[in-house]
């Protein structure tokens, strides 16, 4: 542990003007409100405090940094304020303290719905001043340093998974490598005891049967690279044992199997003479075809520049090189902690957003959108994990995505709204399925609608956070609208049957005395089945509902309601069993805490919704299309597929499903799903059918 004259020295030493006396009142400050806690290894609890401010020295982070290392768990642990921080230290730490301390408490995620609430604070404090993040990364790197202290083995697999599935990936995104590669390495020793053991037990044999090997081969392209006339530096080292560990998962093979175990780091004084090695190298040794990447044209989301390229040396053994210059090694080691000390200005700038770190505005808008602590983790750690393509609007601009992304995720990448209104998209000047998988180098263009809105369907395909949680929160919108909408349907016809007309006062007043938020909320729970008529009743005219008889909770609807643009999957659940279009006679099941299924009066389902409220509907004057089946028995013969599809394009109806149900030597039966526009267009279909000489039987279903 720093002595408090230690760690001033250490900060003097590479920022002269830093406050000496304002770092050691926070030191003293610390060791008095942690007093005489302990840690699990039976140290002062304030030894953790000053070792994280130590960290942060070691990044050269300016003196407010180093503070708020110091006073990190004051407020979480002691009697300690923000208010009194903000005395003490002033807004600047007040404020970063306040921000590490949301981060802290992401821990009860799954187990609190306010974690939700906290992950959201902390990525918007992170937003405005990425020290936040760095202090934090560093408190989890010293707790994970410390982690054998602690004797439940339950706790200490949960803080091990919890920085193998937040932190890490943060330390990855922002850049800081040095601190991504020990977390993970000591959260694996945590997780998989066995295959740690295993993995670092046969490094340590090949390191003692191999010698020096890694120093040979380092020397020997230190010499290559100098005969070709280009002066480096040339270190090298075994892989990561976590990384070897995902590369025996990823591609399904033993340790024995894993050719490329060392890496040699090459560092050059300029951008041109990475290029330069990259060329002797490659004419000195064989190269492996697909294994080279250039992260100095493109570099990666946080900002990573190097040339990667995997060789083969003597005796087929493969090795990665990496190539860069120095100081792409420097920002590329810890990231945007590297660009705080050395950016022009001085140390005193707050780092925010910008290209570098896009990704943290994604973010704030993914916790924005998500409905709950589970959702919200999901999505962040797609944000947080995957690796990346590039792909470009037809103006040139670049987009960073996940593998596997989608029209719909670049879409939503460029603009929310852009995403919302997609229809269709163009890859390379063709038109292409909205699911088709993007590749690097793609041109994208997004073919809008101010109609359109996103599909429940696209979260079968999309792959970031972003489009999902935006998806997500349209779809639960539109579901809110329409089931809103049939509860204020359902609350006239209540209101119909009490005395004298409501006020508007008398509305406001119930939805008080139902403890809800806002008079939607009730139109909600009315759709939903959540209250009930004499719930309601009561809230609007209390004692109204004192001589009403217990069966007439439901009398018969005087009219029918009138849905407009009936949409499937959202408030309303159109019958899979009856497939109901405009012109059909309906009804719908309300269920409660569900939305309204909706039949045909003739469906034999509705035999199965004794326990369901009953409700007369209507198609609204602005309900157009919905989804059509039809059974069709076809002659086995060559072409009546064709003729039948003809029919259908002829009549201007989508084909949305075909399936062959059954078939033998005369016969094909196929059932198909179509879009039409109503009853009189499935009709008219049917007949053309049943006209054809290829159909032998044509039917409804």
């Amino acid at each position: 542990m720093f002595r408090q004259y230690e760690l001033v020295e250490r900060v003097k030493a590479y920022d002269p003007n830093a406050d000496e006396a304002l770092l050691n009142r926070a030191y003293v400050y610390t060791v008095q409100k942690h007093g005489s806690q302990k840690r699990a290894s039976g140290d002062p609890y304030f030894s953790h405090p000053v070792e994280v401010a130590g960290l942060m020295t070691e990044l050269k982070l300016d003196q407010e940094t180093i503070i708020t290392a110091l006073l990190h768990d004051t407020v979480e642990d002691t009697l300690a304020t923000i208010e009194e921080i903000e005395r003490l230290f002033g807004p600047e730490v007040a404020r970063l303290v306040d921000g590490v301390t949301k981060l802290s408490k992401i821990e009860a995620m799954g187990e609190n719905e306010r974690a939700a609430e906290n992950l959201r604070k902390f990525f918007l404090a992170m937003s405005e001043d990425i020290r936040v993040l760095l202090v934090k990364l560093a408190d989890r790197l010293h707790n994970m340093r410390t982690l054998h202290f602690i004797k439940s083995s339950e706790k200490r697999t949960r803080i091990a998974r919890e920085t193998m599935d937040i932190y890490a990936p943060l330390a990855e995104r922002v850049g800081m490598y040095e601190y991504m590669r020990e977390m993970q390495l000591l959260a694996f020793e945590q997780l998989e005891p066995e295959a740690y053991k295993l993995i670092t037990g046969r490094l340590s044999q090949i390191r003692s049967s191999e010698g020096g090997q890694v120093d040979s081969i380092a020397l020997a392209i230190k010499q290559a690279l100098a005969e070709g006339g280009v002066r480096v530096e040339v270190s090298g080292r075994e892989k990561h044992p976590f990384s070897i560990w995902k590369k025996m998962g990823e591609r399904h093979v033993s340790f024995e199997q894993i050719t490329d175990i060392m890496a040699f780091r090459v560092l050059t004084d300029s951008e041109d003479e990475c290029y330069r090695a990259l060329g002797v190298l490659h004419r000195t040794w064989h190269v492996l075809p697909g294994r080279f990447k250039d992260y100095i044209s493109t570099p990666k989301a946080n900002g990573y520049r190097s040339l990667h390229s995997s060789l083969i040396y003597e005796n087929s053994m493969r090795m990665e090189v990496q190539i860069r210059t120095h100081e792409m090694h420097r920002l590329n080691e810890f990231g945007l902690a590297a660009h705080w000390a050395y950016k022009q200005g001085g140390p005193n700038q707050s780092i925010r957003p910008d290209g570098q770190v896009g990704w943290l505005r994604d973010l704030i808008e993914i916790v924005d959108a998500s409905h709950d602590a589970e959702e919200l983790l999901e999505h962040t750690r797609m944000a947080i994990y995957q690796d990346r393509i590039f792909a470009f609007t037809p103006k040139g601009a670049l987009h960073q995505l996940p593998k596997g992304a989608t029209p719909i995720d670049f879409a939503y990448a460029v603009h929310t709204d852009l995403g919302s209104m997609a229809v269709g998209a163009k890859i390379n000047g063709r038109h292409m399925p909205l699911r088709t998988s993007l590749n690097n180098g793609d041109v994208v263009e997004i073919i809008k609608s101010r109609k359109a809105s996103p599909q429940l369907a696209w979260l079968g395909f999309v792959v970031t956070g972003k489009a999902r949680a935006a998806i997500r929160r349209a779809v639960r919108m539109k579901e809110r609208e329409e089931i809103a909408a049939i509860g204020r349907k359902l609350f006239d016809e209540i209101a119909a049957r009490l005395t004298g007309k409501l006020s508007k006062k008398a509305i406001k007043d119930a939805v008080k005395r139902l403890g809800l938020e806002d008079e939607e909320e009730m139109m909600v729970r009315i759709g939903t089945a959540k209250l009930d008529d004499r719930q309601v009743m009561e809230a609007l005219v209390p004692g109204s509902t004192a001589n009403l008889p217990e069966l007439e909770d439901w009398p018969k609807q005087e009219r029918a309601i009138s849905i407009k643009g009936l949409t499937a999957g959202m408030g309303f659940h159109l019958g899979e069993c009856c497939h109901p279009v405009p012109g059909d006679r309906i009804v719908g099941l309300r269920r409660k805490g569900q939305g309204v299924e909706v039949h045909t009066i003739d469906c034999l389902s509705l035999a199965d919704g004794v326990d369901a409220d009953w409700l007369d509907l209507s198609w609204g004057e602005t309900t157009t299309g919905a989804i059509g089946r039809i059974r069709a028995v076809l002659h086995n013969r060559p072409g009546t597929l064709a003729e039948v599809t003809g029919i259908f394009a002829g009549n201007r109806a989508n084909i949305i499903h075909l399936q062959m149900s059954g078939r033998d030597e005369l016969f094909g039966t196929y059932e198909v799903d179509l879009e039409v526009t109503d009853l009189a267009h499935l009709a008219r279909i049917i007949s053309a059918l049943r006209a054809s000489d290829a159909v032998a039987e044509a039917e409804r279903i």
